[in-house]
């Protein structure tokens, strides 16, 4: 069971991320070939028990969210079947300013309010803030989420990409609790466990995803989710750049075949092993692949499955 599911009962381990929903990041509107395609990715999720659906208002520029409120639209009995997320405080360059982050109350706000309207929805199961802004002040934050959810526009908050202080600070002052933390974790990318083996030594001086928030997001029963958990496909079909990368790939193919599934479900369930529960959004809208990646959850590495995987994809052996 993840952590999430003890708020939302019945949320899938798995999270299909929406952002290749809705044509190109541009002012295009979506063309109906995109709409369709949209909606046979959101229908095979769903067929392969993924409710759980991660948006950002930034997403195609908004297309992301609109074309899943046309889902809704054409099928609003689904909406209780389903899960939504979405993110806000990214804003693009526009005549005010330079491409920015933005947790202002207002902004905030409004940016609920557009994304509301986008989706086709009353409510939102979960709002995160998509990157920390350095201008944040705490109290702002804390005044939106209680606006927010004294109107009934959102259920619960999280974070993405923070660090476990910065998440600290900002739960200091909410009156709700931060139900999620989503970082970049894969098997291509592992400084989030690099950094914890290599406390103390010299090679870990270069590793850096702020120390200690795996483990804080664990004791303060925090979802850590992962955006980019594919790998962009290294391991899974697509091709790979460096011998160590070619390497894991076959060993990734190897254990599918042992495990009699998917070469994307090794991929997925080497994260889901790891005992803080980490729910991987899977980004891929192709029908096949997202009932590839649903054969994660029937799968369970061994340690030494888990650890071959791990030492492959660092390159050498662990210190």
């Amino acid at each position: 069971m993840i952590p999430l599911s003890r708020h939302l009962p019945g949320i899938s381990s798995l999270a299909f991320g929406c952002m290749g929903l809705g044509g190109s990041w541009d002012s295009n509107a979506t063309s109906a070939q995109q709409q369709q395609h949209a909606f046979s990715a959101i229908d095979a999720a769903l067929a392969n028990g993924i409710n759980f659906f991660d948006h950002a208002d930034i997403y195609t520029r908004g297309k992301a969210e609109q074309v899943f409120g046309q889902y809704l639209a054409a099928a609003p009995s689904k909406r209780t079947e389903l899960f939504i997320q979405t993110k806000c405080a990214i804003r693009f360059a526009d005549e005010q300013g330079p491409g920015r982050y933005d947790f202002s109350k207002d902004y905030i706000i409004r940016s609920v309010e557009q994304s509301l309207t986008r989706l086709n929805t009353d409510y939102l199961d979960l709002l995160l803030l998509h990157r920390p802004d350095p201008l944040m002040q705490p109290e702002q934050v804390a005044q939106a989420f209680e606006q927010l959810v004294q109107q009934g526009k959102v259920r619960h908050f999280g974070v993405s990409n923070m660090g476990w202080a910065q998440m600290q600070w900002l739960q200091s002052v909410l009156s709700e609790p931060l139900l999620v933390n989503q970082l970049q974790m894969s098997l291509a990318d592992i400084d989030w466990l690099e950094e914890s083996v290599l406390t103390g030594l010299p090679q870990g001086s270069n590793k850096h995803f702020s120390y200690g928030t795996v483990e804080y997001c664990q004791q303060q029963d925090v979802q850590l989710q992962s955006w980019g958990s594919l790998a962009k496909g290294a391991f899974s079909g697509a091709q790979t750049q460096t011998d160590t990368e070619r390497a894991t790939a076959a060993l990734v193919a190897q254990l599918a075949e042992q495990y009699q599934c998917s070469r994307e479900a090794i991929v997925l369930a080497w994260l889901m092993r790891h005992p803080a529960a980490i729910q991987p959004v899977i980004g891929t809208a192709n029908p096949q692949r997202i009932a590839a990646c649903a054969e994660a959850n029937q799968v369970h590495l061994s340690r030494e499955h888990w650890y071959q995987l791990y030492i492959s994809s660092r390159g050498a052996p662990l210190p």
